[in-house]
């Protein structure tokens, strides 16, 4: 099956994979099975993939809400999306529902809505919730903003729909429980900070301290046991690269536009870990 070209990410996101999609296909592995990805985030991988099969998780439950909509009612969305307006007073009285009881009463849609006009007005398209799980992110100051995507919700709607797509909101190591031999799994964790100042706080209420990097790495070696494919992006700390010493890694520059500290955007090394050969690796092909 050829692949939609306008299948791409609907959301900015910290962290986004797109543009390193050049760089990262040459480590897909040459064929698998069900694709998994845990920390689905904007889903740049995912949508350059456009596996047939696939298990896709996030702990954020706001984005995996967004993702469901997007599949299952875009057009709803789509006419819900037209309400909104790039003004600052309106931004912030639509930030702070998720402060009131109102916004219990919202709908799917109206809360997929509210997410994809806050991301994209935002300042510097960030996604990051207060200790009390509630969006806390300046307005943006933007000119005018792309809000609605027509095309790439559609085409995305399309395809989550048509493929067996499972959209789930749990707990990493619990998404990755089905996969099996000959599938390929996508880590792509909150990164480890650079330095003591370098996170911008978590964008899900229970963030990702180095007890969950570790916990994470005995999942990788549990995949590793299964005889899944396993590639894992991060930042090339000292304390990540002692992590996963006993992997292959390659070090790549990534530019980073996004991070509340303007200090600490530009060009960074990021580390890919894997547990395969990468030698005959081409873009994904799905069985």
């Amino acid at each position: 099956m050829s692949k939609n070209k306008m299948v791409r990410p609907f959301l900015k996101w910290a962290g986004g994979k797109r543009q390193l999609l050049p760089e990262l296909r040459r480590y897909y592995p040459k064929n698998f099975h069900c694709y998994y990805e845990p920390f689905v985030g904007a889903g740049a991988v995912l949508f350059d993939l456009q596996p047939l099969q696939a298990v896709v998780n996030d702990m954020n439950s706001e984005l995996i809400n967004t993702y469901r909509v997007v599949a299952n009612d875009v057009e709803a969305l789509i006419a819900d999306m037209g309400k909104h307006h790039n003004d600052k007073e309106y931004y912030y009285q639509l930030r702070g529902l998720d402060r009131t009881a109102q916004y219990r009463e919202l709908t799917d849609v109206e809360r997929a809505s509210r997410i994809i006009f806050l991301n994209k007005t935002c300042f510097n398209g960030l996604f990051r919730v207060n200790s009390h799980g509630h969006f806390n992110v300046p307005y943006g100051h933007y000119k005018n903003p792309t809000i609605v995507d027509e095309i790439a919700l559609r085409a995305t709607s399309q395809y989550l729909s048509s493929n067996s797509i499972s959209l789930t909101n749990m707990d990493f190591e619990q998404a990755l429980q089905g996969a099996t031999k000959g599938d390929f799994v996508y880590l792509d964790p909150p990164y480890d900070p650079i330095s003591d100042t370098a996170s911008f706080t978590a964008y899900d209420r229970g963030g990702f301290d180095r007890n969950q990097q570790m916990r994470l790495k005995s999942v990788f070696d549990d995949l590793n046991r299964r005889g899944c494919h396993v590639l894992l992006s991060n930042s090339a700390t000292a304390f990540i690269k002692d992590l996963y010493r006993d992997y292959p890694m390659q070090i790549i520059g990534a530019n980073r536009a996004i991070n509340s500290d303007a200090k600490h955007r530009g060009k960074i090394d990021e580390v890919l870990v894997m547990n395969y050969d990468t030698s005959a690796s081409v873009v994904g092909s799905r069985l």
